[in-house]
């Protein structure tokens, strides 16, 4: 039977005698560790703050404003799309590119209508969506911290 460790003191002699060292976790490391992570938790917050409300102009379908919202959206390809809008209680179908808005057709007839209306109230998107449930998550992570 061979050994690897020499008789006459070679660099694996007393290796088999010698103890593991097992080093104590810290109260500071634990809390950097912590720290960390709630700083990345934070940046991934921030970021997709930033990236729903760059967003949210771009893929919102109920967009509303003074002079008339949009009530259907159907995307083409990049940059390429047709919509419904409402203007002064009138709907054209208009199509939209980089470089133009070009009016299809305007729709009067009142069955249509009203199944355009009705789907619009169905699904209400709120302009400040992102930020509300971004508020309300920050709200939940102050009460957790005031508890400790």
């Amino acid at each position: 039977m061979a050994t690897f460790a020499e008789p006459d003191g070679g660099y694996l002699s007393g290796y088999e005698n010698a103890a593991p060292q097992v080093q104590g976790i810290s109260f500071w490391s634990t809390a950097a560790y912590l720290f960390t992570l709630l700083l990345v938790f934070v940046f991934v917050l921030v970021l997709a703050y930033l990236a729903a409300k760059f967003l949210s102009g771009k893929f919102s379908p109920n967009l509303t404003g003074n002079a008339g919202r949009i009530l259907e959206h159907m995307a083409l390809g990049p940059n390429r799309s047709i919509c419904v809008v409402e203007m002064i209680d009138r709907f054209f179908l208009i199509g939209v590119t980089d470089h133009s808005i070009t009016l299809l057709s305007e729709i009067t007839d009142e069955e249509e209508i009203e199944k355009l209306k009705a789907s619009s109230l169905k699904n209400p998107v709120s302009e400040d969506f992102f930020s509300e449930e971004l508020g309300s998550l920050l709200g939940m992570l102050k009460r957790i911290g005031n508890r400790r």
